[in-house]
Order: C-alpha cells, then sequence, then structure tokens
C-alpha cells in the first residue's frame, strides 16, 4: 500500500452511484474505488459522495495576501489555498490567476512566479490544484510569452476577459472605484485609465490574437473559453474561435446563445448561495430554472459550493444527484478528466464525507488519500486497525 493511503471499505452510507442514492458500500484501495470486501468503517448517518470539482477560484489570492499590502510567500499561500479547499469538500480545483495590462497581481510577471511557485509546489499538493489563466483579451504583446508559460508550466485551461469596458463605465459613474482599482495596482487613478485608453485604442488588434491563441490553445490540448460574457453577439464571437466555456454570462442572451452552441454554461455557487450576483448581473437560480446552466464554481468563496448543491435541493430546483452533479461529474466531463467525476469502480477515489443531519463535510479524500477529517467521521476511521488507517492531514 503506498504512504499515506488507506485501503479499506466504506459501509452504511448513502452512496451517490449511477445519478442515485444508494444504501451500498464502497471501496478504497491504493488510491483507486472498487468493490473489494476490506475492512469497514461504519458510516451510518452520511452521505458519501464524489470528490468537488472546482473550475474557478480566486479565494487563493486571499491566501497569498490576506490584506493587499501585507502578501505572504506564495508557498505559504498554496498550503492555505490547499487546506481551505480541502476542508469545503474540493478534490480538484483551478486557481483562477490574471494574465492581464493592469500588471501587479494580475500581470504577466506575477502570473509567472505564481505558475512557477505552483510548479515547485506540486508534489507536497494534497487537493490537485490546478491554474486557469484569465487572459484579458488587450494582451496582444504577451503572445509569445503567453503561449510558450502555458506550454512550459502545463497549464490547462483559459479563459478570456475582457474587463476595458468596465473600467471606462466605473471611470463616469463611480470614479471611487477606480482609484481603488488602480491603488491596487500601485498606480493613480489617472496612470490606471491612461493605460485603459491605450488597450482600447487597440481593438481592432484583438481579433486576430485571440485567433493566434485559440490555434496554439488547440495543439496544445488547452481548454479554453470565455469571461462575463455580456450579450449572445458576444458569446457567439468566442464560440466561433472555439473558446466553448461560457463562464459568468452576465445576462440571459449571451447564456441562451451558449445553450444554442451546446457550449458548456458555468455560474458562480456564491450567486445561488447568496439568491443573486453580488455585482448585480443575472441570478444563477435564473438560468438554472431555464436549463442554462450546466456547472457551478465556488468564484470567491470555497463554502459555497456544497451549500449551493443543499441550496437547489431546498428550493426545489433539483434534486441532490443532480445538484452535486452540477459541482463534480459535469466539471469533469467539461475538462475531460475521465478518471474522477464519480463514484464508479476503477476511478481515482475522490471523495466528500457529508453527515446527513448537519449537512457538515467531515471527510474529504484526494487520489484515496485524507486531505480532510474530523467529526465523528475521524473517530470512526481511528478505530480500525493502525495498518488499515491513516491520521487525517
Amino acid at each position: 500500500m503506498s504512504p499515506g493511503m488507506p485501503s479499506f471499505r466504506f459501509t452504511g452510507a448513502r452512496v451517490l452511484r449511477d445519478g442515485a442514492l444508494r444504501d451500498d458500500s464502497l471501496s478504497v484501495q491504493a488510491g483507486v474505488l472498487n468493490d473489494a470486501l476490506l475492512p469497514a468503517v461504519d458510516l451510518r448517518g452520511y452521505l458519501v459522495l464524489p470528490g468537488i470539482i472546482d473550475l474557478h477560484g480566486d479565494a487563493f489570492e486571499h491566501h497569498m495576501a490576506p490584506r493587499p499590502t501585507a502578501p505572504f510567500p506564495m508557498r505559504t499561500g498554496l498550503v492555505g489555498t490547499d487546506r481551505d479547499a480541502a476542508a469545503n469538500g474540493v478534490t480538484t480545483a483551478w486557481m483562477a490567476q490574471s494574465w492581464s495590462w493592469e500588471g501587479a497581481h494580475r500581470g504577466p510577471d506575477y502570473a509567472e512566479r505564481f505558475m512557477a511557485a505552483h510548479a515547485a509546489y506540486r508534489a507536497d499538493m494534497q487537493t490537485d490544484l490546478r491554474i486557469q489563466l484569465r487572459c484579458e483579451t488587450h494582451t496582444m504583446d504577451t503572445q509569445a510569452r503567453l503561449v510558450e508559460a502555458i506550454g512550459h508550466y502545463g497549464v490547462d485551461y483559459v479563459i478570456f476577459n475582457n474587463h476595458l469596458d468596465e473600467a471606462l463605465e466605473l471611470a463616469e459613474a463611480r470614479p471611487q472605484e477606480i482609484a481603488f482599482w488602480a491603488r491596487k495596482s500601485g498606480r493613480t487613478a489617472d496612470a490606471h485609465m491612461a493605460l485603459v485608453h491605450g488597450a482600447k485604442a487597440r481593438d481592432a488588434d484583438v481579433p486576430r490574437y485571440l485567433c493566434n491563441l485559440a490555434t496554439a490553445f488547440d495543439r496544445m490540448g488547452v481548454t479554453y473559453g470565455s469571461h462575463d460574457d455580456p450579450d449572445g453577439a458576444t458569446r457567439e464571437r468566442y464560440a466561433m474561435i472555439g473558446a466553448k466555456v461560457c463562464e459568468f454570462p452576465t445576462a440571459m442572451g449571451a447564456a441562451l446563445v451558449a445553450r444554442t452552441w451546446g457550449d458548456p454554461i458555468i455560474m458562480g455557487a456564491p450567486n445561488v448561495v447568496r439568491g443573486g450576483s453580488q455585482s448585480g448581473n443575472i441570478a444563477a437560480t435564473d438560468l438554472i430554472a431555464q436549463g442554462a446552466c450546466d456547472a457551478l464554481e465556488s468564484d470567491y468563496y470555497y463554502p459555497a459550493l456544497p451549500q449551493a448543491a443543499f441550496a437547489l435541493v431546498d428550493d426545489g430546483f433539483k434534486t441532490l444527484p443532480e445538484a452535486w452533479a452540477m459541482i463534480s461529474s459535469v466539471p469533469a466531463r467539461i475538462m475531460n478528466l475521465g478518471d474522477r467525476g464519480t463514484l464508479a469502480a476503477g476511478q481515482r477515489a475522490d471523495l466528500t464525507i457529508i453527515n446527513e443531519a448537519t449537512r457538515l463535510i467531515e471527510g474529504t479524500m484526494s487520489g484515496g488519500r485524507w486531505t480532510h477529517l474530523c467529526g465523528d467521521v475521524a473517530a470512526r476511521v481511528s478505530g480500525l486497525p493502525a495498518a488499515m488507517s491513516v491520521a487525517a492531514e
């Protein structure tokens, strides 16, 4: 048995398999799920669900710099992110790092340092942490550098953003927010807007740039899409170059065009839990009610993922198997991860164990290793013979 990998069978729980909750047993051996008869852990009163797969989250930024002027070493931030994700049932997660004209923690220099730190931390990861690059559409001068970095660090997911129009609107309506935005990047509001106008003047160069990137991503096997599409025309332009993932559409029209193209539509779990968008955009449940949302992601708050699944059940939008699929099997399918997302025999042992009465996560297993273990589940597991169990990380 590999170090740190338990080998036993869960019994007594309700297990999500084949699209239904079943009174079933489930065995874990050498990091893989099977149906072997192994020493048993009694999990009566618990749900055993596929590990959560988070396609986009920027909560890691709070671990990197708990306050804007108080950055910590990147490794420290990655460790904190790793533990935060695991405590909330997440077993695979993409950290959404910007590649932007804005500079500072959103610029290419920082992004490359972050990718290097992530590569150095990889051997010690508990959660399968990955990087999603949020590429601003007006970063044309970095094309070769971006493609090289993606290839060198094995980045497998890129999302296109365009925040220029937002900046122009804020400068007119709420200039104080531009000042705050500028301070985070270490510049004055005037200097920030000079950057915005300079980038905006190059609108005509964007289509060729994005097409060049799309060609490179297709060759490299990178999944790519767009973020915050404001309307159907914008989504259609992205779909036509192969940017198929529609992440956080801000209006129904964009989502409906994505649905017409058969493109996956992803919304934020906090939007579901809070009953609407914190930025005033369309409510995720409006899209879900129209069949125009396929998956949910953490956005800025890992605890929202399991909470959103249960909220969809409580509010009558989904059954638990349907809601949980939005944070497990569907994200796995979007990212072509055939080894996870369900609890079928032969799959990677990624599990989220939830107390059915309290709905609290008491156990998370990623790749057959405990990454989070607490409460009564910890007590039940620790009651096994030492050779069959490991302590929580």
